[in-house]
């Protein structure tokens, strides 16, 4: 059988397998194991590749990233720095304050990732649409939409921190190609969501109360975050010692270290308990466990030995590798509902696609359609946690949401298309 049936009929049977509610971590886990068995490799050999992925440094860095987030999320989620960001908004908006706060509230949430994490914005959403006669299924798709805005280029996401990890591009080469989507998908969102209702939502008299002074204090630590972690992989690159990968992991970790130091500054005190409760919370154990999965099968598709041939396939197959750049994480998006599923799952393959001779495919131009389509899939995913919570919280149809949402994320295909062959034509 060729490689590359090999490699999709696993990466079929790694959704499917997730479809029926086996945790992604323990399919992924799976699905490497057998692509080292189906590669002939052994009892022998499979193991010893399996103890060199539980053994990469680059995994444990990763799963630490991954507690300091949550903390990063307890920390914005309480009540007084809410309410501090809330009350600028409401200011800041004037007699469409209730817009702004519609919009602004599920993506400033969505600053910080977190499973479900649209929970926390909905009750926000809920008291802005107050009295508007809006449906609980536009309120849903309303407050699922913007929560995910970020999640393109913003550091903090397990989903980006993977993808920056897979393609070779630098941490502001990767930034700044991803950095248009945010706007983008913005625009989408008020176009088709929030701009029929304006004049429903409009009120005559506006918020007196609330700071942006008191607003950026509170956001500072992330702030700290990004700053850092746009510097200090340059200056990691000149250790010899230190692979790219590791650089990357080793960058965001010490930004979140500093802006962890702002938020032990505000408050007296460094919690290295709410930091060591992110391993044996359920909900946040469930997400290390999926990061930690992602990691070991990327490691395993890569010691199988399959890549290689399948690339020689691919190359003699004349399929439009531009489809399959996009179909895979679109795919995998759909299914799984998560972005360190498309990412984990689907861009190990596009790199190998990027790198078939005469493929015209550049690293820029790649990430923009196939992290595009990826995050299509992930938005129209019935499996989507944060879908999930807030249908459950507004008590909304889900394929009355779909009425909301799938002209969102078709539009916003049409422009990753349209971005994939702008920076082609460039060569980026």
């Amino acid at each position: 059988m060729p490689a590359v049936a090999k490699i999709l009929l696993v990466f079929a049977a790694i959704l499917v397998v997730n479809k029926i509610r086996v945790p992604l971590g323990l399919a992924l886990l799976g699905g490497g194991l057998a692509l080292n068995f189906w590669a002939l490799k052994g009892l022998r050999g499979t193991a010893a590749n399996l103890r060199g992925a539980l053994c990469d440094i680059d995994l444990w860095l990763m799963l630490i990233v991954v507690a300091f987030i949550y903390e990063f999320a307890r920390y914005l989620t309480e009540k007084k720095n809410a309410d501090e960001i809330l009350n600028a908004v409401k200011k800041w908006g004037g007699r469409h304050g209730r817009v702004a706060m519609m919009i602004s509230m599920p993506a400033v949430i969505g600053l910080v990732p977190m499973p479900g994490g649209a929970l926390f914005s909905a009750p926000l959403v809920s008291q802005a649409a107050e009295g508007a006669d809006l449906s609980n299924e536009w309120k849903t798709a309303q407050n699922f939409w913007f929560r995910h805005i970020w999640e393109f280029w913003w550091p903090l996401y397990p989903g980006v921190i993977i993808a920056m990890s897979i393609f070779e591009l630098k941490p502001w080469q990767f930034i700044s190609t991803q950095l248009l989507c945010t706007p983008v998908a913005a625009a989408v969102g008020y176009f088709f969501l929030v701009r029929h209702h304006v004049g429903r939502l409009t009120v005559e008299k506006q918020s007196t109360g609330g700071s942006w002074r008191r607003a950026f204090k509170v956001m500072a630590p992330l702030l700290a975050v990004i700053i850092v972690m746009l510097i200090l992989p340059e200056l990691l690159a000149t250790i010899p010692c230190i692979e790219k990968r590791t650089a990357k992991l080793l960058a965001l970790m010490g930004g979140m270290l500093v802006g962890l130091g702002v938020v032990a500054l505000y408050e007296g005190r460094f919690r290295f308990k709410g930091i060591i409760s992110s391993f044996t919370n359920r909900k946040s154990a469930n997400l290390l466990i999926t990061v930690a999965g992602v990691l070991v099968f990327q490691s395993l598709l890569e010691s199988s030995g399959l890549l290689p041939l399948a690339k020689n396939e691919l190359h003699e197959s004349g399929i439009p590798l531009v489809c399959v750049v996009a179909a895979l994480p679109f795919l995998a998006g759909l299914v799984t509902g998560l972005a360190v599923g498309f990412a984990g799952i689907a861009f190990p393959l596009v790199l190998l696609l990027m790198g078939v001779e005469g493929s015209g495919l550049t690293p820029c131009a790649t990430l923009t359609l196939a992290y595009g389509f990826g995050f299509a899939g992930m938005m129209l995913s019935p499996m989507h946690l944060c879908l999930v919570v807030t249908k459950d919280y507004f008590s909304a149809s889900l394929l009355k949401v779909y009425r909301h949402t799938i002209p969102c994320a078709l539009t916003i295909m049409v422009y990753f298309v349209i971005a994939h062959y702008v920076l082609r034509y460039f060569g980026w």
